[in-house]
């Protein structure tokens, strides 16, 4: 059984390369386009690469083997 993390995001949307250094990641945008060509990261179930992919709230992320769903901040 995969343990899945709720993110809470403030605002519509944030970006998945946003997500990758809030999360630590990676440190750098210029680190998560390359962290993005060299590992498998899933949205929704499909394969997903570009660091400024906009994630909403009910989104399904799996990254660096972990789970995340979206969800709508304060």
């Amino acid at each position: 059984m995969t343990l899945i993390k709720t993110l809470a995001i403030n605002g519509e949307y944030i970006t998945l390369g946003q997500l990758l250094k809030d999360e630590n990641v990676v440190s750098s945008g210029g680190q998560a386009k390359w962290y993005l060509k060299e590992n498998p990261v899933l949205l929704n179930g499909e394969a997903e690469d570009r660091r400024g992919k906009k994630l909403y709230p009910g989104d399904k992320l799996e990254v660096a083997g972990e789970s995340y769903e979206l969800t709508k901040g304060l």
